[in-house]
């Protein structure tokens, strides 16, 4: 049973985490020629989108955009799900030798990252692959580490991170929900 969720992040304040990412990334990656940001389905790929926008006004400059399905790449499909809904991948440039920015909303165990890595190296060799994530929560499987981060918020394993989007959920906002154990 679910107790009450705590709005974590508002509208304004993921707009402004998204904006820095994308200030961050620019400061970090120079030649944005070399640049593609790759968004994981399904809350990813609008964050990726929003940073690209936000690229752009500040730098005059179209980036590469994609957007990666991992679900045929998890380890964990059989216990997840009886029929998967498989979206469509959706990286229609030659991505060797780009720096890649994989966006995703929560990094929690560091599964999805390593599921959305080992989906991208199917695509071609890029030169680099870092990681934007609007939140990263701990609790961590696999090393792995982001480079640009929104919002670090510790919790418990009894807690659930929810990103919320206009896209995919008709409103912008980071909620905490506790588990009751029983």
């Amino acid at each position: 049973m679910e107790k009450k969720a705590k709005i974590i992040l508002d509208k304004e304040e993921i707009d402004k985490f998204i904006k820095r990412i994308a200030h961050q990334i620019i400061e970090k990656n120079s030649n944005v020629e070399t640049l593609a940001i790759v968004g994981i389905r399904l809350r990813g790929a609008p964050l990726a989108e929003r940073i690209v926008g936000y690229i752009k006004e500040f730098t005059g400059k179209e980036i590469l955009l994609g957007n990666l399905d991992i679900t045929l790449y998890r380890d964990d499909l059989t216990t997840i799900v009886e029929q998967p809904i498989i979206h469509k991948t959706e990286i229609d440039f030659d991505i060797s030798r780009k720096n890649i920015v994989l966006v995703d909303d929560v990094l929690y165990t560091g599964r999805t990252i390593r599921c959305a890595m080992d989906a991208l190296i199917d695509f071609g060799r890029p030169q680099k692959i870092q990681l934007a994530v609007l939140v990263d929560r701990g609790h961590r499987e696999f090393p792995i580490r982001p480079d640009y981060v929104g919002k670090n918020l510790p919790t418990s394993c009894q807690e659930v991170v929810q990103v919320r989007l206009k896209e995919t959920d008709g409103k912008d906002e980071v909620v905490l929900k506790e588990m009751k154990v029983e």
